[in-house]
């Protein structure tokens, strides 16, 4: 089980109210309760200069291992990567919104 980048593809997240971690993906018209955060990673001090700073979760949602990435700039979140296992068991459905990048 490895993580496979894919085109961000754009998500309505639902978050906590005191700490800000995600708790409900919203992708299409499917709804995934976040289960866990497996890690965190905060690009606060150190990010590209044209993307601004981001925050990268990955969590475990909907029986699917997810990179969720918060942009601080622009405020969106987006699904960075899937854990490649997504890719054989998952429906045909939400895959048509994410390219895997080669």
């Amino acid at each position: 089980m490895a993580m496979i980048r894919v085109n961000p593809v754009h998500v309505d997240v639902r978050t906590g109210w005191l700490d800000g971690r995600p708790r409900e993906i919203v992708w299409g018209d499917e709804r995934l309760p976040v289960t866990r955060i497996v890690a965190v990673r905060e690009e606060t001090a150190a990010f590209p200069a044209a993307t601004g700073p981001r925050t990268i979760f990955e969590v475990s949602a909907g029986g699917a291992a997810l990179a969720l990435t918060f942009r601080h700039r622009s405020r969106r979140w987006t699904i960075d990567g899937l854990d490649d296992a997504v890719l054989e068991t998952r429906s045909a459905a939400p895959l048509r919104l994410a390219t895997v990048v080669a």
